[in-house]
């Protein structure tokens, strides 16, 4: 699987980070995540840059705007209300997922008895996130990814319209079911009880 990924996912270039695209059919250099971690360490990579390793390649993110900002608060204060003390939120952590693939949610949802030493595709309850720009990739390359990694369900809000892309029932080549859920209709998750989200209360 991971090796079909690394002929799809090509490092798309942005303003902040100089990027080069191997010639058609010449070999690239792949990265694990303990070369891009060690790289981190030495002050090779700087910590505050932004991009994910999928499958062994490195792709730059672009970054997030005021609009994708203000609406990840809100979702926060409202998992922060909601969730019970045995399920835990992080934001944006590295969310390893294999030695060469880690990716960077806005949200992952996870039983705190695993807490995030345990976080992996089996584990993670929901993963979110809230797409401005990125949408397009969020809600399929990116889909794809958590899809084949085995992540149970996936909420890709979009930032612009607040409308929902519930993915669920993960497969080697896809989420099996995707629906789209608006503004005003109630979000909820499959493994999360009592968490529900409306995005028209957003304002």
């Amino acid at each position: 699987m991971l090796a079909g990924m690394n002929e799809r996912f090509i490092p798309v270039a942005t303003s902040e980070l100089r990027t080069t695209q191997a010639a058609e059919g010449l070999r690239r250099r792949a990265f694990t995540v303990a070369e891009i971690e060690a790289m981190v360490e030495a002050g090779i990579i700087a910590e505050n840059e932004r991009f994910e390793l999928i499958g062994g390649e490195v792709v730059p993110m672009s970054a997030k705007g005021l609009r994708h900002e203000r609406l990840k608060t809100w979702v926060v204060r409202q998992l922060a209300k909601q969730l019970p003390d045995t399920i835990g939120f992080t934001p944006e952590t590295t969310f390893r997922l294999s030695p060469d693939t880690f990716l960077e949610p806005d949200f992952v949802l996870y039983d705190t008895a695993v807490g995030l030493e345990g976080l992996n595709g089996a584990t993670c309850l929901l993963a979110i996130e809230i797409a401005d720009t990125s949408l397009d990739y969020d809600k399929g390359r990116k889909a794809l990814i958590f899809a084949g990694f085995g992540i149970a369900e996936l909420w890709v809000i979009d930032a612009v319209t607040r409308l929902t892309t519930v993915h669920r029932e993960p497969s080697p080549i896809g989420y099996r079911r995707v629906a789209d859920v608006r503004p005003d209709d109630a979000l909820t998750a499959l493994k999360v009880a009592g968490l529900e989200l409306r995005l028209a209360a957003y304002a």
